[in-house]
């Protein structure tokens, strides 16, 4: 299992309509095939600067590759991702048994 996590903050200020399209379309990743688990978060506390997150799950690395090319993701990154963060951090990791 390997989950996918980017947390940033957006150009926009909050409760903006922005923020609202970008969350919307965020969202409609959790449709492409493989995507696991998909949540958008908040941030509660003050320990970063990044306001949201998107996690999401994939059984394996062939999944999340597929995700990453699917016609959807590569949309969602030149349409919302570029114009809309102002900065992120993205970490992918694996459960260590």
């Amino acid at each position: 299992m390997l989950t996918h996590s980017v947390f940033f903050k957006l150009k926009f200020p909050k409760g903006s309509l922005e923020e609202g399209e970008f969350l919307q379309g965020a969202a409609k990743l959790a449709s492409i095939r493989h995507v696991r688990n998909f949540r958008s978060v908040s941030q509660l506390s003050s320990k970063n600067d990044f306001d949201y997150g998107l996690t999401m799950e994939f059984d394996s690395q062939e999944h999340y590759d597929s995700y990453s090319q699917h016609p959807d993701h590569v949309r969602f990154v030149e349409n919302f991702w570029g114009k809309y963060v102002a900065d992120f951090m993205e970490i992918d990791y694996e459960e260590m048994v």
